[in-house]
């Protein structure tokens, strides 16, 4: 049909109305703002298309819907890793599809139904556009509205050394100011809490979060933890930004994030691991694993393991001993755009699956991998017990 510009622009608002109100939910549940922003970015992104491109396009085919909806995602994904909006790819790209599909069904059986002459007005939808217009706004009022009344309180923590364990038993956001140190670990014990630039030294475990919604670590520095740098346990985390330094611990781990595949998508993005026996380890998770830098591991330098579903992407592996990634026990893993760069043999272990290799999968995993750089290692990919990897484009 050939849409006027304001048919693209009503029809795109209430297409967008129920997906918003999913979207505030979304959010509400999950205690995470990212479902409303990428609502947001998607209806900007639209709009934009259609005020300086689509309306110019004198007739739109049915079909035509899927090569626009594949511009739109495209646009939608560049500012979101452009901007670095945090949200998790496979749940950001349900999102849109939910989206899509909604637009889709409405603009070729929805809005004929409902409004007879909806093709010969150009998709314009008489007065209930102006009214769904204003529901969007004012849903996208309400979300934030919501969002502001629910922002935790922050808690400046002033610089200089403060003996731990420091407890968080509230909502809060812990602000580091420049030099706040915290000796003997943070333990999160309450739904809601970010802690933002602090320095964690010593500590059973450098930062502790177990059985709580809602974790944010932000450029948080953690030394001389003696188990984990980071530990997760039962609960849902973002980690960003973060620095963990675990040389000399033969037995840590850099970052920790096991059994809470029911708290949805986990993230570990920007991160520096160096040293200890597994860099960055998830077990019977959900969890991304993106643009993170892991070097001197003992171990494994990223592992998704124990019945785990994650993704790796864009991550960069160095001078790892025995295995640089790992997918093993039962997962199903996706290895993306990382580059694994000196693996060493593990002689002293005396394990043939410890040769130095660069990408194993084992024990009744699934790896899908694409396009990663895997150099000097002396066992580029390797499979055991069972176990697939799929090449895909």
């Amino acid at each position: 049909m050939s849409y006027t510009l304001r048919g693209r622009l009503e029809s795109r608002l209430a297409a967008l109305l129920p997906v918003l109100l999913g979207c505030c939910a979304l959010a509400a549940v999950l205690h995470r703002w990212w479902p409303v922003e990428l609502c947001a970015l998607m209806a900007a992104v639209g709009l934009a298309l259609d005020l300086q491109v689509w309306h110019r396009l004198p007739y739109q085919s049915a079909w035509a819907i899927l090569p626009l909806g594949l511009v739109e995602l495209g646009g939608v994904l560049a500012i979101v890793y452009g901007a670095g909006l945090h949200a998790p790819l496979r749940p950001a790209l349900a999102l849109f599809g939910v989206g899509w599909l909604v637009s889709f069904a409405l603009a070729q059986a929805g809005y004929p139904l409902l409004r007879l002459s909806y093709a010969e007005d150009g998709g314009e939808l008489g007065r209930a556009g102006p009214v769904a217009a204003g529901a969007v706004l004012l849903a996208l009022i309400g979300c934030a509205a919501t969002w502001y009344v629910r922002r935790p309180p922050v808690v400046h923590l002033t610089a200089g050394v403060h003996r731990g364990p420091l407890v968080i038993r509230q909502r809060e956001i812990l602000q580091g100011d420049p030099g706040a140190v915290v000796q003997g670990g943070i333990v999160v014990a309450h739904d809601d809490v970010q802690i933002r630039n602090v320095t964690v030294l010593g500590g059973q475990n450098g930062v502790d979060v177990e059985d709580v919604h809602g974790t944010v670590l932000d450029g948080v520095t953690v030394q001389g933890a003696k188990l984990d740098g980071i530990h997760v346990r039962g609960a849902g985390v973002i980690i960003r930004n973060c620095t963990v330094d675990m040389l000399g611990n033969p037995i840590g781990q850099g970052i920790d994030i096991s059994f809470n595949m029911g708290m949805g998508m986990s993230m570990v993005q920007g991160c520096t691991i160096v040293g200890g026996m597994q860099g960055i380890t998830t077990h019977s998770s959900m969890t991304e694993i993106v643009h993170n830098r892991v070097s001197r591991t003992t171990g494994e330098a990223i592992s998704v393991a124990e019945m785990s579903m994650g993704t790796a992407m864009n991550n960069v592996v160095r001078d790892a001993l025995g295995v640089g990634l790992n997918c093993d026990d039962q997962s199903m893993c996706m290895f993306e755009h990382n580059t694994v760069i000196g693996t060493r043999p593990d002689v002293a272990s005396g394990n043939p699956t410890r040769r130095g290799v660069g990408l194993l999968a084992s024990f009744l995993s699934e790896a899908e991998v694409h396009d990663n750089a895997l150099a000097a290692n002396p066992v580029p990919m390797g499979t055991v017990m069972q176990s697939l990897i799929r090449h895909v484009n």
